[in-house]
């Protein structure tokens, strides 16, 4: 079989991500080893025991699997025969995958960007499906969640120390639960206040749209 067949049967096996392989041609008359290693001069073969060792990399340039099928088909027109054998092959490594922050981790991360005086939040739930809507609220039941129009979304106050919101600690418990319920989402601060004192309320109301929340 013409050492160009032998390539193209090679190549068909690699690997889809396949960056480089690394191959071994072997010739039995050792004069004919010699005109071979001659017409894959630009290939750069390395010579060791009584066969060619070469290498192709995946795509174009002067050491590209194309580029060794020119190689190759002129030492198969030159009527060298040989067996052409594949050691091995380098593979584009496969990034790991990102675990995506849990609804506990990125509620404290978002506290740790508030002030230290911080008194009162508006905050947002987003999930992925509305389907999931009931779910979730229940799930958020102690912060008293309330749904944003048609949107997959769930808003709620938290309180640092006393007045309308749930607790920090609450909250987080809360999302923990939500997380363990493998249900993925976003949790945002939408609004923040500092340093604020109840006078005969229940603490301050931010007003949206028309609406006092």
């Amino acid at each position: 079989m013409r050492l160009v067949e032998q390539w193209r049967r090679l190549e068909a096996q690699l690997p889809a991500d396949w960056t480089d392989a690394r191959l071994a041609l072997a010739v039995s008359d050792e004069r004919r080893l010699s005109r071979a290693a001659a017409l894959l001069g630009p290939a750069n073969p390395g010579r060791a025991r009584g066969e060619l060792r070469l290498a192709a990399t995946r795509g174009a340039g002067p050491s590209g699997a194309e580029a060794l099928r020119r190689h190759l088909r002129r030492v198969d027109e030159a009527g060298v025969r040989g067996t052409l054998t594949l050691l091995g092959t380098s593979e584009t490594p496969r990034p790991e995958p990102v675990a995506a922050p849990t609804l506990e981790a990125a509620w404290e991360e978002a506290l740790a960007t508030l002030p230290p005086d911080w008194s009162d939040l508006h905050c947002e739930l987003t999930i992925d499906s509305t389907d999931q809507l009931a779910r979730v609220a229940l799930l958020l039941s102690p912060v008293n969640p309330l749904r944003d129009g048609r949107r997959a979304a769930l808003r709620f106050r938290s309180a640092r120390r006393f007045g309308y919101g749930a607790s920090p600690e609450m909250v987080r418990r809360c999302l923990a639960r939500v997380d363990a319920d493998g249900i993925n989402g976003r949790v945002a601060i939408l609004r923040a206040l500092s340093d604020t004192h109840n006078v005969a309320t229940q603490g301050p109301v931010w007003y949206v749209e028309g609406k006092a929340v």
